[in-house]
């Protein structure tokens, strides 16, 4: 007996983060609206009403002034808390269809629902409680590999005849060829701009030429992820759902500031924030670093401004997860770096030359540094709990000039006692 086809369900939310701010906003259904990035400045969602008015993704949004006070687009600061929880209440509905499954995204989730009886109606069913339970709208592609999901999720979105659920395994071989010949070889997972233009100047237009076109001459032009990706189009499965993230090798930390900054201590106390944020993630997966790099930027966009992008990295004298270790080397780097004739726009904190925990290469010259574990442990249970920024070290959260300009956020509503809507 053969081995049943599988089953790759790719389910995507639509327009997530406009869809997160239009379930408590239902007065906001049929307005066009975007969610702009950090420091409100590029467009980073669009309804289907902005896309229409012409609305680009990623594009700036003083470049959008005129067309939104002519159409009356309405712009919404990012309300990551939000998001996050409502991708959470949606991943955990979709863990309910199959115990295999792999978060690829905040918006997106791959599904294995190989063996599934009736597959048509789980599909629908699946779509449908999400939507009941959490008010997000999601598209289910289906196929053999997660390449052909991700396209099959296109073709859901694209086309309203799908209704919203698109299953390539369902086509004869007669009509897969028919549809991946109709769609550009630019929608397919991986490849961006740059790669398009070169898979057309060889030849290569649609999803169906790279299918068929030569392997040992893809492979020789575009390396072996081009070759897989080309397997993946043909049925073959080169990528399995990834259910546990593997351990990050480098943890960067940064940001934009929301106006420029020129004083020391408020750049100390950013990076003592980005330090916090980096270690939390270190120890959430159970690791410790090594090698810990600081960096400032001007903004490189304003030709009018002196420059200064200076960055500097030290190996640690033992690897640590611990916070406060690594705030003071980072502190240092910062002093050391420092130029007050400059104005800072960005800054930012990496930490690589990651092991895991527990892994120490001890040092006769360097005294053994006492363990903080506990501590950072009651730290992390008290910030999980009572949220981000509880509990912190004292040379972070004394300024706030450099915190992201957030102009039009919405409230919290679902992760904020304050905010909770009142019926």
């Amino acid at each position: 007996m053969s081995a049943p086809v599988q089953q790759f369900a790719l389910v995507d939310c639509n327009n997530f983060y406009v869809s997160c701010e239009r379930i408590f906003r239902p007065d906001l259904r049929d307005t066009p609206l975007v969610v702009l990035s950090n420091n409100d400045g590029c467009v980073v969602s669009r309804s289907n009403e902005a896309k229409a008015l012409g609305v680009k993704m990623g594009q700036p949004w003083f470049e959008v002034h005129a067309l939104a006070e002519a159409h009356g687009i309405l712009a919404l600061s990012s309300n990551y808390a939000l998001y996050a929880d409502m991708s959470n209440r949606v991943m955990c509905i979709l863990s309910e269809y199959s115990p295999r499954q792999e978060v690829y995204s905040i918006d997106e989730c791959f599904v294995d629902l190989t063996g599934t009886p009736q597959l048509k109606a789980v599909s629908y069913a699946l779509r449908e409680r999400v939507s009941a339970w959490t008010g997000i709208p999601v598209c289910v592609g289906i196929g053999p590999t997660k390449t052909l999901a991700k396209l099959a999720n296109y073709i859901a979105k694209k086309h309203p005849r799908s209704q919203g659920v698109f299953n390539y395994n369902a086509l004869s071989p007669e009509q897969q060829t028919r549809l991946l010949t109709q769609i550009a070889v630019s929608e397919v997972w991986g490849v961006g701009r740059r790669l398009t233009v070169q898979l057309q100047a060889h030849g290569i237009h649609t999803v169906q030429d790279l299918r068929v076109t030569h392997t040992p001459t893809l492979r020789n032009a575009f390396g072996v992820l081009m070759e897989k990706t080309q397997r993946e189009l043909q049925g073959t499965a080169c990528m399995d759902l990834q259910e546990a993230p593997s351990a990050k090798k480098q943890i960067i930390a940064s940001r934009s500031f929301g106006q420029p900054v020129q004083e020391l201590p408020v750049l100390q106390d950013a990076i003592s924030s980005f330090v916090a944020n980096a270690c939390a993630k270190l120890r959430a997966q159970d690791s410790q670093a090594a090698l810990i790099q600081v960096f400032l930027q001007t903004n490189r966009f304003r030709k009018d401004q002196p420059q200064y992008s200076p960055c500097l990295a030290v190996p640690l004298p033992q690897a640590t997860s611990d916070s406060l270790v690594v705030n003071r080397w980072a502190a240092a780097l910062t002093e050391r770096m420092y130029r007050p004739d400059y104005l800072y726009k960005k800054a930012g904190v990496m930490l690589s030359d990651i092991t895991p925990s527990g892994l120490q290469q001890t040092d006769w010259l360097e005294p053994e540094p006492p363990t903080q574990t506990p501590l950072m442990s009651t730290l992390d249970h008290l910030n999980q709990r009572y949220g981000r920024g509880t509990v912190k070290v004292s040379s972070q959260g004394a300024y706030s000039a450099w915190q992201m300009k957030q102009e039009r956020k919405s409230p919290h509503y679902t992760t904020d006692w304050e905010g909770l809507p009142c019926v």
